[in-house]
């Protein structure tokens, strides 16, 4: 069986912005502070010797506070931007869904904003056409196309967004907080696309806060705190596990591979005693009903002879 191709690998990443002045000062200030030696510059690592390797067909979920460096990395990953150190291989076509609701005119109607950002995204007017009534239909506006963008909630807006973003067919495809868009029906909604764009293929990274959707739809996951890497593993419940600890505040919540497989051995024990418990006490149910139909059909028998002795 052939190994898996690798389709974005991150190795020894890191991200730095310089933080000073001189966005502040004019050339002659910054030439005297440079020549008596006041002037600061501050490096800022935004992310700090990042790796990990993703193959065609993996999920990988990225999780951390804010601030963490998980949308720096993702313009790093999609080409925006180049890292400091370190270097990316992308083995395909790139597409991301980040700040779906930026790009629309307000003034334009829905239909015409849904063209727009068709043609934003490369689509031709033919595909357009073809394609827009699935648009309008799953956005769920079809009573709105005609009406100025403006018009449109921020969750609305987000929708029509996510309808045109997801009629791309990418081989990696980059996810931000897109998921998190309208209301609880639509989330469930856009899930199941992204698991349909997934089964075609796609290695997608998705960024979250919710560990619920990371739990459900990845089968890999990057811990990042800081812009330091806490944990890569394919672990994801047992990193999600350390995470919302560490989200409560516990000390030295640090992921420990060892540790984690203990604590799913340990959860995999329990749910089998659970579940042996309760087939336990469904055999003893079905054994109390056996033995109270044998006495009732027994009381029954022997009704039946004693009015058979009092008829004699």
């Amino acid at each position: 069986m052939s190994e898996p191709k690798i389709m974005l690998s991150c190795h020894n990443v890191s991200i730095r912005y310089q933080v000073g002045d001189f966005k502040n000062i004019g050339l002659k200030e910054w030439v005297t502070r440079r020549l008596t030696g006041k002037y600061k510059i501050v490096d800022f690592w935004a992310d700090k010797d990042v790796n990990f390797e993703i193959c065609k067909g993996d999920m990988l979920g990225i999780i951390g506070t804010n601030g963490a460096g998980k949308s720096t990395l993702l313009k790093v990953i999609t080409g925006i931007m180049e890292p400091t150190t370190g270097s990316i291989v992308r083995n395909g076509r790139v597409s991301a869904l980040l700040e779906l609701a930026s790009g629309f005119d307000g003034d334009l109607t829905v239909k015409e904003n849904a063209y727009l950002r068709g043609a934003m995204f490369g689509y031709t007017r033919k595909f357009m056409d073809e394609t827009y009534p699935y648009i309008i239909d799953f956005a769920e506006l079809k009573d709105f196309e005609d009406r100025p963008f403006k018009q449109l909630s921020s969750g609305m807006k987000s929708r029509l967004a996510f309808a045109i973003a997801s009629l791309v067919k990418p081989e990696i495809l980059i996810i931000d907080e897109v998921l998190a868009v309208g209301d609880g029906a639509f989330r469930q909604k856009s899930e199941a696309k992204m698991r349909e764009i997934i089964k075609g293929g796609a290695t997608t990274i998705l960024v979250s806060h919710s560990l619920a959707q990371v739990r459900t739809l990845c089968n890999k996951i990057l811990w990042l705190d800081k812009g330091e890497q806490i944990a890569f593993a394919d672990d994801v419940a047992g990193v999600c596990d350390c995470y919302e600890e560490f989200l409560r505040g516990a000390s030295g919540a640090v992921y420990d591979p060892v540790a984690a497989k203990v604590r799913i051995d340990a959860r995999a024990a329990e749910k089998a005693r659970r579940e042996a418990e309760a087939r336990r006490l469904r055999e003893d149910a079905a054994k109390l009903r056996k033995v109270r139909e044998i006495l009732c059909s027994t009381e029954a028998v022997g009704n039946k002879v004693e009015r058979g002795v009092h008829n004699d």
